[in-house]
């Protein structure tokens, strides 16, 4: 038998069985209809308590906090999109870039690559901020202050600075 007859005969018996249920409910109604509409009416009501119960605070997820930040003071690095540690946060030369990864920005300024790509966890000290569609200081300029690319400054999110 192959895999055609197979699914051919579970689809007629499934229409089977839907026609079936479909003549009993219909039966019931006809014969006996406040059962068939306290039925319905109790399936609704059961329905709405599970939408309207939506547990405790222990269900809110935590969203990142963007902290009261101070020119010259010392952070890290830490996106809080994300939970692998090994994945980098793009140093900007323009606050607010729409091609954050598009390389070529940097190409022609003799930029190291790892030098764009901080990694989280990185120390940096705050030199400037930039307010961003009527938020403020949704952008961030940092200068790293530890590893090969020391000195090296760029623009972050303000949410990436923890």
């Amino acid at each position: 038998m192959s895999n055609e007859e197979n699914a051919t005969k579970t689809v007629d018996a499934a229409k089977e069985t839907a026609g079936k249920l479909f003549s009993l409910m219909m039966d019931l109604k006809e014969k006996n209809a406040k059962v068939f509409f306290g039925a319905v009416g109790g399936l609704v009501l059961l329905l709405i308590v599970i939408m309207m119960s939506g547990g405790g605070d222990s269900n809110i997820v935590s969203s990142a906090k963007i902290k009261n930040l101070v020119t010259g003071q010392r952070y890290v690095l830490k996106n809080p999109n994300t939970y692998e540690i090994e994945s980098p946060i793009q140093l900007l030369a323009v606050p607010g870039a729409i091609a954050a990864f598009d390389d070529s920005e940097d190409a022609d300024k003799g930029k190291p690559e790892s030098c764009r790509r901080i990694a989280q966890g990185t120390a940096v000290s705050i030199l400037d901020f930039q307010d961003f569609a009527g938020k403020k200081n949704a952008f961030v300029k940092v200068q790293v202050e530890d590893g090969q690319c020391k000195d090296s400054s760029g623009w972050v999110l303000a949410i990436d600075v923890q």
